[in-house]
């Protein structure tokens, strides 16, 4: 059975697999060097104290891909805001699977008290412009030239997403372990389950 769930230190091993690919052999992660299990099982811990960190179990219970949120600047007046990212393992890719991951990951961030999702996409990258338009993403630009990685320049298209209205005096968003045991929990993290055929 596919599940969708927080992830956790058990889990970074896998999760390094699926990222190394992509930090070494293209420019969709601008990172130069892939990071350590150990240094993957660090970024968990650290994001899942304020936001989600999903990952996607199928029937054999391998990982066949992540989502996950953080800060989106860190001027107070971005509280509301977060950046998201999401991975695949090339073997789960066009199963709906991100799409399923975002899904999950927007309604917690929805419980949270977030308003709006930003995701940056290293062009070109077709899969990841259709994954995001499909979830509602919107292009708000694009950043010419922006990093130098693999021996070329590339460019950054920014995209937005709406997660809920704006509300004139917006409460600070909770931490994501106040919303842990919220009676709405399981259902936000079983919201993408559907969109995904594995």
């Amino acid at each position: 059975m596919t599940v969708i769930r927080l992830a956790g230190n058990t889990d970074a091993e896998a999760l390094q697999a699926i990222y190394a690919p992509y930090v070494l052999n293209s420019a969709i992660s601008f990172e130069l060097e892939p990071p350590t299990v150990g240094e993957i099982r660090d970024r968990v811990r650290k994001y899942l104290i304020s936001f989600p960190w999903l990952v996607c179990e199928d029937s054999k219970g391998e990982i066949a891909g992540y989502v996950y949120a953080g800060k989106h600047r860190e001027r107070a007046a971005y509280q509301w805001s977060v950046d998201v990212t999401a991975y695949v393992h090339p073997r789960a890719q066009r199963s709906g699977i991100a799409r399923g991951l975002y899904t999950s990951l927007f309604a917690l961030l929805r419980l949270q008290g977030f308003y709006n999702a930003y995701a940056g996409i290293a062009l070109p990258n077709d899969a990841s412009v259709g994954a995001h338009r499909a979830v509602g993403f919107q292009a708000v630009g694009v950043y010419k030239n922006v990093g130098y990685k693999l021996g070329k320049w590339h460019d950054v298209s920014w995209w937005s997403l709406a997660l809920q209205p704006p509300q004139a005096t917006p409460t600070p968003p909770k931490p994501l372990e106040e919303v842990l045991d919220h009676r709405e929990r399981e259902v936000a993290l079983n919201a993408g389950l559907q969109l995904i055929r594995l």
